[in-house]
C-alpha cells in the first residue's frame, strides 16, 4: 500500500499546477489520471496527416501565461523546456461582407484602427483600457483570489476606503453589465462590436450574461498586453514541462489509474482513494479532485459512509452545464490566402460571425438546442507564427464552435435530420463541419486546392474523450452568475474545502472557473500547509 501527503485525481491544468507548487513545498505528490495521458483539455496529436500537430482542444495560453501560477512555477516550466510562440496581430473578426477588424498588440495601432472605422471609438477603447489598467490589482484579485478569506475581506474594505462605499458599490454594479449594452453604448462601429461579442463565448456565457461586460474589458486588456500565445510545439510540450518539475520534486504521475472511490478514515476524514483495479493508495494529508461536482460526489462519494449534507445534494442536483463545444481540424497544403486582406492569415484567432446580434442569434439557438444557421467560428492559425506546427511550406487550421448544443433539438436552418434522441451522431458531426466548411471556403480564396484533411469532434466526442466536459461543455459547468464567483459550484461553497475533512475541490468546476489560468489549482496548493 503506497502512501504520500496529497492524492490529486486528474491531470488538467489545475491538477498539474498544484502537483508542481505542493511539490517545491516538499510534500509527497501523487497524480493519478485514467486516460492514457495527462492534461485534460490539453491535448496535443497528428490527428490528420503525418507531420501536421495539432492541439485537439485548448491551445492559447495567454491566461496561463499571464496568471498568478505562472508567476510562481513559470520560470521552473521554462528550464524544463516550455517556450511560447507570439503573434503580434493576436486577435480580429470577418463579416460575411469582407468587413474586418485586426487587433494587434500595439495600443496605438488599435486606437487609430478605431478611430479611422468611427470617430471616437479609439478613444472610447483607450478611456476604457487605461481605467481598466488602473482597477487591475483589485479587479484581478477579485476575479482569481480566495473570495472567502481575511485578505479578501481587507481588499475590498480598502476598496471601500480609498472611493467611498457609494462608489465601490457603483464599481460592483457597472463590473455587472452585459456586454450588449456595453458595446452598444460604447461603440458607434458595428464591426467594433463584433470584434469583441465573440469573446465572451470563450467565458461561457453570451453577450446578454451579466457580467460579460467586464470580461470583454478583461480580454481586451489581456491580449493586447500578452497577445494569444501557443505553446511552441504544441500544449503537449508544456505538459512535458509539467511532468519534469512534478518528477524532480519528488512527485509521481500515474496514467490509466481510474479512480472508483475516496476512502474514509477516522472521523470520515479522506485518508486516500481505490483505484478500479482494487488498488489502495493512501494520502496522510489530503485528496485532491480535479472534476466537476457530479463526478466527486455522484462516483468517487457514492459509498461514504455519512450522509452528504442538503446543501451539497441540493447543489449536485441544480448543478447546471453550459453549451457544447465542437472542435475542427485543418491540415493544409500551403497558408490560406484570405480574400478580405492578406493581413488576416497572420491573426493568431480570428472570429468569423455576423456581429453581436450573429453572437446573440446563434448563442439563443445553441441554447434552445438547435444547430445555429450562422454560428460563430473561431479559426486559430498556429502555424503562421510557431511552424513546427506543420511540414515546411503547409499549415494547420484550429476551429472551435462554442455555440453547439449538448443535446440537439432541431436545426435553425433546417437543413440537417436530427434524431429523436437529441445524440450526436458521426453523420450530424460531419454535415454541420460541412455547413462550417463552406463559410471558410467563402472567405478563403484557395481553400479547395490547398485542404488535405479534416477532423471533427462533437460535442460528444469531447465527452467521450473527457468525462468532465459535460454534453461537450469545456467550461465545468454553466459559467453564469448565479453559479460564478461566490457562487461556484454551490451557493454553499467556501473556496476549495469540501465538507470532509482532508478533501479538496479545484478545477473548473470551482472559483475562479475555467480557462487555462490554473487559478483554482494555485489557490488550494497555496493554502495547504
Amino acid at each position: 500500500m503506497s502512501t504520500h501527503d496529497f492524492i490529486i485525481v486528474g491531470s488538467g491544468i489545475n491538477a498539474l499546477v498544484a502537483a508542481a507548487m505542493l511539490g517545491k513545498k516538499g510534500k509527497k505528490v501523487l497524480v493519478l489520471e485514467r486516460n492514457d495521458r495527462i492534461g485534460g483539455c490539453l491535448r496535443t496529436e497528428e490527428i490528420t496527416e503525418p507531420g501536421f500537430i495539432h492541439d485537439v482542444m485548448a491551445t492559447t495560453m495567454v491566461l496561463f501565461m499571464t496568471s498568478p501560477a505562472y508567476g510562481a512555477i513559470g520560470k521552473d516550466l521554462e528550464t524544463r523546456g516550455l517556450e511560447f510562440a507570439h503573434a503580434d496581430l493576436p486577435t480580429g473578426v470577418l463579416r460575411p461582407d469582407g468587413a474586418h477588424v485586426i487587433f494587434s498588440k500595439d495600443r496605438q495601432r488599435n486606437i487609430a484602427t478605431f478611430e479611422a472605422l468611427s470617430p471616437g471609438d479609439g478613444k472610447a477603447f483607450a478611456h476604457d483600457m487605461d481605467k481598466l489598467g488602473a482597477d487591475a490589482p483589485f479587479l484581478f484579485s477579485l476575479l482569481g483570489g480566495a473570495l472567502w478569506s481575511t485578505t479578501m475581506l481587507k481588499t475590498i474594505a480598502k476598496q471601500g476606503w480609498g472611493r467611498g462605499l457609494r462608489n465601490l458599490v457603483a464599481w460592483f454594479g457597472e463590473a455587472l453589465v452585459p456586454a450588449r449594452a456595453y458595446l452598444e453604448t460604447t461603440y458607434k462601429s458595428e464591426d467594433i462590436q463584433a470584434l469583441w461579442a465573440p469573446w465572451v463565448l470563450h467565458c461561457g456565457i453570451g453577450p446578454e450574461s451579466a457580467y460579460s461586460a467586464q470580461m470583454l474589458k478583461v480580454i481586451g486588456f489581456a491580449i493586447e498586453l500578452a497577445g494569444c500565445p501557443v505553446a511552441k510545439g504544441g500544449a503537449a510540450s508544456l505538459l512535458g514541462a509539467f511532468e519534469r518539475l512534478i518528477n524532480d520534486h519528488g512527485g509521481e504521475i500515474r496514467t490509466g489509474a481510474d479512480v472508483e472511490r475516496i476512502l474514509p478514515g477516522p472521523g470520515h476524514r479522506a485518508t486516500g482513494v481505490k483505484l478500479a483495479s482494487g488498488e489502495r493508495l493512501m494520502a496522510t494529508s489530503g485528496v485532491v479532485v480535479s472534476s466537476t461536482p457530479n463526478q466527486l460526489y455522484g462516483r468517487l462519494m457514492k459509498d461514504w459512509p455519512a450522509p452528504l449534507p442538503d446543501a451539497i445534494t441540493d447543489g449536485v442536483a441544480r448543478y447546471r452545464y453550459g453549451k457544447g463545444n465542437m472542435q475542427i481540424h485543418y491540415a493544409l497544403s500551403a497558408p490560406p490566402r484570405w480574400k478580405a486582406n492578406p493581413e488576416l492569415g497572420k491573426v493568431a484567432l480570428l472570429h468569423l460571425t455576423p456581429g453581436l446580434d450573429g453572437v446573440s442569434r446563434a448563442t439563443n439557438e445553441c441554447e434552445r438546442g438547435l444547430l445555429p444557421a450562422e454560428p460563430s467560428i473561431c479559426v486559430g492559425q498556429p502555424a503562421s507564427f510557431d511552424p513546427s506546427r506543420a511540414p515546411d511550406g503547409k499549415s494547420i487550421l484550429w476551429l472551435q464552435l462554442p455555440e453547439a448544443p449538448r443535446h440537439i433539438k432541431g436545426d435553425a436552418a433546417g437543413e440537417i435530420a436530427t434524431p429523436a434522441d437529441g445524440r450526436w451522431t458521426e453523420a450530424i458531426r460531419e454535415r454541420y463541419a460541412d455547413r462550417i466548411e463552406a463559410t471558410l471556403a467563402r472567405h478563403i480564396e484557395n481553400f479547395s486546392e490547398i485542404k488535405l484533411a479534416r477532423r471533427a469532434y462533437s460535442p460528444a466526442d469531447l465527452e467521450a474523450m473527457n468525462m468532465n466536459l459535460v454534453g461537450g461543455d469545456p467550461y465545468g459547468g454553466f459559467s453564469g452568475l448565479d453559479q460564478f464567483f461566490l457562487w461556484r459550484p454551490f451557493k454553499s461553497s467556501v473556496n476549495h474545502r469540501t465538507h470532509v475533512p482532508g478533501l479538496y475541490h479545484i478545477g473548473a468546476s470551482t472559483h475562479p472557473g475555467p480557462g487555462l489560468g490554473g487559478g483554482s489549482g494555485f489557490l488550494l496548493a497555496s493554502s495547504l500547509k
